[in-house]
C-alpha cells in the first residue's frame, strides 16, 4: 500500500489558495472514476468537514435522500427528517449556523451527480442554497467532487439555471505522467525500469487506483494475467464500469469508441456517422463533446491549403486501459494470455500504437526536449487525402515557422532506421508540404524508447527524443 501522496502540487497549491480567501467558494472537483478526487480532497483536509455526504452510485431518489440525512445527524441534527432536497438544505443551513467557529465551514459532498436522481429537485434544490443563503457566508466552503465528468459540465459548471456562473473554482482531475507513476509506483516498492513502466502506462494509463493494484513481487506480465485475464480479476470488469460511471447511457459512447479503436489517426465525424450508419446525428456532438471533457477521447484539426478548419475536426481515442480492452478482451484464451503472448503480432502492434498515445499525452515533456518551454504549438497527426498510406503521427507546428515532423516508434532496443523507412518518412514530408500548401521548414524528428541506432540514414534526422525524455517533468 503506498502511504505517500503521491503528485497533485498544483491542486494542492489551489485548494489552499482558496481556502485562505476571504469569501465564500463554490469549488467543482472532477474527473473520470478512479483519478483520486476523493483521496486528494480527503488528504487535503485530514477528513475534517464540517459536513461530508456522499451519493449512492445508481442509488434511487429514496436512498440518496437517506444517505444526505444520515450526514445531517452526524453533523449535529436533530429534529425531524426531511421529506424533499429543498428541507434538506434548509437543515444543512441551520445546522451549519450552529456551528460556531471564526475559521472555515467546509461542506464536501461526493459522488454529487448520483444525488440528482430524475425529478427530485437535487439541482433546484443546491441552487436555492447557495444562491439564497451559502454565498453570502464568507467562511463557507462548498466542494462537490464527480466521476461523471459530462454531468458535472453539462449540469454544473456550465448549467444555464440557478447555479448559471456560481461555481467559484474547477479542479479537474488528470492522470499522472509517466514521471508521477513512476513515483508512485517507488512508493510501492516496485522499482521496474522506465520501458516496463511504459508499458504499465499504456495498459492502465496514469490512473492512481489500477496502479495500487499492482503487486512488486510479480512481473508486470503476471500481474496483468492477474488482473484482466484471470476469471474475475480485479478489472475484468472495469470498461463496463467505468463507461457506467461517466455517463447515465453509455451505450451510444461505447459505439462510437468501438470504430475509433480501429482508427490510428482518428476519424472525422462524417467518418463516425457513416461507421455507425446513423440516420440521425442529433445527439452525436454532444456525445463526441462528452468524450473529448472526459479525457477519452481528443479532438484535434488537421490545415487545408495552410488553413486550420473547424469542419476538419478529426476524433481520436486517447484512453489507455479502453484502447487495452478493446484490443484484448475478445481474446481471452488463457488465464496466463499476457505472459504467453509478449512479442506476439497483435501485441507489438498495439505497442506502437499505444506509445503514439503515450508520447501525445506528453506534450510538456516533448517541447522541452526539443526547447519549445516558451513557444507556442500546435500539435496533430496527419494523413494524406490522396493517398491512403502517407500517414505522420505527429506534426507540431510552431510558431517559429518550423514544423517537427515525427516519426514514432517503440522498440525494446535501439531502432534501426532502414532504406524503405527512410524513403517512406522522405515521401509523406513531400505529401504533407504538398497539400498543406505550408510554406514552413521541416525538421525531421523521431521519438522511439532507446533512440536510433546510428546508420547513414540517420545523419539528417536532426532531433532524436527517447523515453527518457517523456519522464522528465514538464517544469524541468
Amino acid at each position: 500500500m503506498c502511504k505517500e501522496f503521491i503528485g497533485r502540487q498544483l491542486e494542492q497549491k489551489q485548494l489552499k489558495k482558496y481556502f485562505s480567501s476571504n469569501r465564500a467558494e463554490f469549488i467543482a472537483v472532477y474527473g473520470r472514476r478512479r483519478v483520486g478526487k476523493t483521496y486528494l480532497i480527503q488528504h487535503f483536509f485530514n477528513n475534517q468537514f464540517t459536513f461530508s455526504a456522499t451519493g449512492i452510485i445508481d442509488g434511487s431518489s429514496e436512498e440518496q435522500l437517506f444517505s444526505f440525512t444520515r450526514s445531517l445527524i452526524q453533523a449535529g441534527h436533530t429534529g425531524s427528517n426531511p421529506s424533499n432536497w429543498l428541507e434538506a438544505f434548509e437543515i444543512l443551513r441551520t445546522v451549519l449556523e450552529n456551528v460556531t467557529t471564526n475559521g472555515r465551514k467546509v461542506i464536501y459532498i461526493d459522488e454529487l451527480p448520483s444525488f440528482d436522481t430524475p425529478r427530485s429537485g437535487f439541482i433546484r434544490a443546491l441552487g436555492y442554497f447557495w444562491n439564497s443563503w451559502a454565498s453570502g457566508q464568507k467562511n463557507i466552503m462548498l466542494i462537490v467532487c464527480g466521476s461523471a465528468t459530462s454531468w458535472m459540465i453539462n449540469n454544473l459548471i456550465s448549467d444555464h439555471g440557478g447555479l448559471h456562473n456560481r461555481i467559484t473554482h474547477t479542479i479537474y482531475l488528470r492522470q499522472f505522467t509517466l514521471a508521477e507513476t513512476e513515483e508512485y509506483l517507488k512508493a510501492k516498492c516496485i522499482h521496474w525500469p522506465h520501458h516496463t513502466i511504459a508499458e504499465t502506462y499504456m495498459m492502465l494509463g496514469g490512473i492512481p487506483f489500477y496502479l495500487s493494484l499492482l503487486d512488486s513481487e510479480e512481473s508486470l506480465a503476471q500481474n496483468i494475467d492477474r488482473l484482466y485475464f484471470m476469471q474475475h480479476g480485479e478489472l475484468t470488469q472495469e470498461y463496463h464500469r467505468l463507461y457506467s460511471s461517466l455517463f447515465k447511457n453509455p451505450e451510444g459512447y461505447t459505439k462510437i469508441i468501438d470504430v475509433l479503436a480501429c482508427s490510428r489517426q482518428g476519424m472525422t465525424r462524417s467518418e463516425i456517422i457513416e461507421a455507425l450508419r446513423l440516420t440521425s446525428s442529433k445527439t452525436l456532438t454532444q456525445q463526441l463533446n462528452d468524450l473529448v471533457n472526459c479525457d477519452i477521447i481528443r479532438q484535434y484539426y488537421t490545415k487545408v491549403n495552410g488553413k486550420r478548419k473547424t469542419s476538419n475536426a478529426y476524433y481520436q481515442l486517447m484512453d489507455f486501459f479502453t484502447l487495452f480492452h478493446l484490443t484484448f478482451s475478445k481474446r481471452i484464451s488463457s488465464e496466463s494470455y499476457w505472459q504467453q503472448r509478449v512479442n506476439s503480432p497483435l501485441v507489438n502492434t498495439w505497442q506502437g500504437l499505444a506509445f503514439e498515445q503515450v508520447c501525445m499525452a506528453h506534450m510538456p515533456q516533448i517541447r522541452h526536449a526539443l526547447g519549445l518551454d516558451r513557444i507556442a504549438v500546435e500539435y496533430y497527426s496527419w494523413r494524406s487525402h490522396e493517398d491512403s498510406k502517407a500517414q505522420i503521427d505527429m506534426i507540431i507546428e510552431r510558431a517559429d515557422r518550423l514544423i517537427n515532423l515525427c516519426e514514432i516508434k517503440y522498440s525494446q532496443s535501439e531502432y534501426i532506421v532502414t532504406a524503405d523507412e527512410d524513403r517512406k518518412m522522405r515521401n509523406r514530408a513531400a505529401a504533407f508540404l504538398k497539400e498543406s500548401k505550408s510554406r514552413c521548414g521541416i525538421i525531421p524528428t523521431w521519438i522511439t524508447t532507446f533512440g536510433l541506432k546510428p546508420t547513414p540514414y540517420t545523419a539528417e534526422i536532426q532531433y532524436q527524443i527517447t523515453l527518457a525524455d517523456l519522464f522528465r517533468r514538464a517544469e524541468q
